[in-house]
């Protein structure tokens, strides 16, 4: 077989996919013409035809046979070729999509049985199975030390919470416990902070003269505010108790209204 007229074609620039040079296998490659897989024979595409079905000389011949090859890579170089070109392929390829089952249909809440958290609980609900159970007529319903399945679930969750029910307790126990002291911390703490924030916000005075304004005092009933100290007659009577008695005359009765004694009933 005699190479064709047109010029080889170098390896380098053929797509990896489209040349096989795996050791072990015969080497091929696809047709660039009419894209089908062909062996190679002396570095060339072996003969071939457009119409597989018609053999011999009605069948016209591929112009891609003995098209010559020009080998410029080793098998390695074509390998690392092929690698790259499949991770780039998968890189493009869209995420496999995984159809999940559709769960079960949960329980209806009327029909779940109430799981027991205090032995209590536990013991009265293995009671009540073991007398709905010894008046059924189920063959394998409890009788004498003979329990079902259900009956061996309860006695066991009751056993198990009442191995279990001190260290709970204990537990209650610590946490009141830190509960309490985290409680002091904090109240201790704000308190520091108020002595503080006292002290800092007092006025010139000092912290004493803020005590001493925000003292509440007992005043009698004759006493004179001190704010009003040493000021006229007239504010010191006004601030004076004074004691009415059931004939007394209001002294500030308008002095153009004729005289009338208003009695104030007891």
């Amino acid at each position: 077989m005699r190479p064709s007229r047109r010029p080889a074609l170098k390896a380098s620039e053929i797509p990896p996919q489209n040349l096989n040079l795996r050791e072990g296998e015969r080497q091929s490659i696809v047709c660039p013409d009419c894209d089908t897989w062909h062996p190679l024979y002396r570095k060339m595409i072996k003969t071939h035809h457009l119409d597989r079905e018609v053999r011999g000389g009605r069948a016209p011949r591929c112009p891609g046979s003995a098209q010559l090859i020009d080998m410029n890579i080793s098998v390695e170089q074509w390998g690392e070729a092929m690698l790259a070109a499949d991770s780039t392929a998968t890189g493009r390829r869209s995420a496999r999509q995984h159809y999940k089952p559709i769960p079960a249909p949960a329980k209806p809440v009327t029909k779940m049985s109430p799981t027991s958290t205090t032995p209590a609980d536990a013991l009265t609900a293995y009671r009540t199975h073991l007398r709905r159970c010894r008046s059924s007529a189920l063959s394998g319903r409890c009788q004498g030390s003979h329990r079902c399945i259900e009956g061996s679930r309860l006695a066991a969750l009751y056993a198990e919470l009442e191995r279990a029910q001190p260290a709970r307790d204990r537990e209650v126990r610590v946490e009141a416990v830190r509960a309490r002291r985290r409680a002091a911390k904090t109240w201790t703490r704000h308190a520091g902070a108020t002595d503080s924030v006292k002290s800092s916000l007092a006025k010139r005075g000092g912290t004493a003269v803020e005590e001493a304004n925000n003292t509440c005092r007992t005043c009698h009933a004759t006493a004179v505010s001190e704010a009003k100290r040493g000021g006229t007659a007239v504010e010191e009577a006004n601030n004076t108790c004074r004691t009415c008695h059931a004939t007394a005359v209001s002294e500030f009765r308008d002095p153009d209204v004729p005289t009338k004694r208003f009695q104030v009933r007891a």
